[in-house]
């Protein structure tokens, strides 16, 4: 018994030792978030920073869009729970429009230390697209982050959205402005958001399309090859153990 146990203990721990732990971490001048996987990446574009998988295949399933300006006239956490509670018209690439719908209205959270406006709409930004919206303001600097998936792959990036939501970090130093090298900001009397529709498309995705594919196919089929050799040690330990017995 006391080889199973001790058996037992070696594998747990080379499992826990092989184990990916270390999350891939996006950080800017003004914020640091989680990415939803390792084979997520950032770019910039303009005063926009653009996250998604680098696989083209699964590239349009969900994406995460920061954006930051200068504090102006139009920026306060009153400003940004009316707009983020309000039904928004989506055009669609053929002619036609559709309205958005409030899937939770928008309301005040703490996260990490921080107080942020999170609100999520459907068909906000995209047709068929869930996007959550994360607002706050430090000192001069307003920053949004919004995570989008599209509604046939909404419940699968859930736990990974989670996960990133969790992680938000406003870092930006109050002399941030005074650094146009750290940017980029949009200016004061810009809006406050980016434009998912200049980055997907809304009828790329069909319904079906990308069926069979699950992120997480990765790590299950990682979990089933350590579950096995787990139950394969635990085997030997028993038969070990047994034979040790007889002699």
């Amino acid at each position: 018994m006391k080889l199973f146990i001790k058996l037992a203990s070696t594998t747990l721990f080379l499992i826990f030792l092989n184990s990916p732990t270390q999350a891939k971490i996006f950080r800017n001048a003004y914020v640091s978030f989680e990415l939803p996987a390792e084979n997520w990446s950032c770019i910039l574009e303009q005063t926009e920073w653009i996250c998604r998988s680098i696989d083209t295949k699964f590239s349009k399933e969900a994406i995460i869009i920061l954006t930051a300006k200068e504090v102006g006239p139009t920026d306060s956490f009153d400003a940004y729970i009316k707009h983020l509670g309000t039904i928004q018209p989506t055009a669609f690439k053929n002619p036609g429009t559709t309205t958005s719908k409030v899937v939770y209205p928008p309301k005040q959270v703490k996260i990490n230390d921080h107080i942020w406006i999170d609100g999520l709409q459907l068909a906000s930004e995209v047709p068929n697209y869930y996007t959550r919206y994360l607002a706050t303001i430090k000192d001069k600097v307003a920053v949004l982050v919004t995570l989008s998936a599209h509604k046939n792959f909404y419940t699968k990036y859930s736990k990974d959205f989670f996960k990133t939501v969790q992680s938000l970090r406003v870092i930006a130093s109050k002399n941030l402005l005074g650094q146009p090298q750290m940017g980029p900001l949009s200016k004061s009397n810009e809006s406050l958001g980016g434009n998912l529709s200049g980055v997907i498309p809304g009828d790329l995705l069909a319904q079906g399309e990308g069926e069979g594919f699950d992120p997480s196919s990765g790590s299950k089929n990682t979990k089933n090859l350590i579950m096995a050799l787990a139950i394969g040690l635990a085997a030997i330990g028993v038969y070990l153990l047994v034979k040790g017995k007889k002699n």
